[in-house]
């Protein structure tokens, strides 16, 4: 089973915008991965105040890959303003809320880790942002930057912050959107990856992991 850690931590700036969607509407959520591991962001409304997590298909938080997960294994229930979880003997595996098997029903707070059969969600109060647990303050500080550094970040981040599905501006669509050669964008790059720890991240990858710390941390207005 994964950790605390592997779960909360977003993978692409996508899930980052995704998360403080979930955040600014205000309305509980459980969040986890599916099978492919792309991320799921469940709402807990008013309506309806039972929500089922099990392998069936007619449950709210279905979760078909899971084998260890019974049809219906567990119900998120809303009693008295909280929500809360719980387990009468309707699983096979049992319950488990931050690693006490649940026996009956256990209220839910904020960063709550509820695990059924392999697979961890996470509650979310909405009072409080879930976008990734640190160990170390520095990693997850927001570095000081040059106006031109700031202003070729918010150039990268752009079109994440007005489309959730889109990717990272390209070194060309930030060239030409600051009057800037392509190798000056590049030589930005260079230096913001060095303030954001992107060091180790495939080269592939570090122009999506960048623009995911930069909004995570706050670097870019949103």
């Amino acid at each position: 089973m994964e950790g605390p850690s592997q779960v909360l931590r977003p993978e692409s700036a996508q899930e980052v915008v995704e998360r403080l969607q979930a955040q600014r509407a205000g309305t509980p959520y459980v969040l986890f991965r599916d099978g492919e591991r792309r991320q799921r962001i469940v709402e807990l409304g008013p309506e309806p105040p039972l929500v089922h997590i099990g392998r069936g298909p007619a449950c709210e938080v279905a979760l078909p890959w899971d084998t260890e997960v019974s049809r219906v294994h567990a119900i998120l229930e809303r009693a008295g303003g909280h929500w809360t979880l719980v387990d009468d003997g309707l699983s096979r595996n049992g319950s488990f809320v931050n690693g006490h098997r649940v026996r009956g029903r256990t209220r839910l707070d904020d960063g709550d880790q509820i695990a059924v059969g392999r697979t961890r969600l996470v509650f979310s109060s909405s009072a409080q942002p879930v976008l990734a647990p640190t160990d170390s303050t520095s990693e997850y500080s927001r570095p000081q930057l040059s106006e031109a550094q700031q202003r070729v970040l918010e150039a990268l981040c752009r079109p994440l912050l007005t489309d959730p599905f889109a990717g990272p501006a390209s070194n060309r669509e930030i060239a030409d959107a600051l009057f800037l050669s392509v190798d000056t964008v590049k030589s930005h790059l260079h230096v913001l990856f060095d303030r954001f720890g992107i060091g180790d991240v495939p080269q592939n990858r570090k122009r999506a992991e960048l623009a995911r710390r930069a909004i995570e941390r706050g670097a870019v207005a949103r």
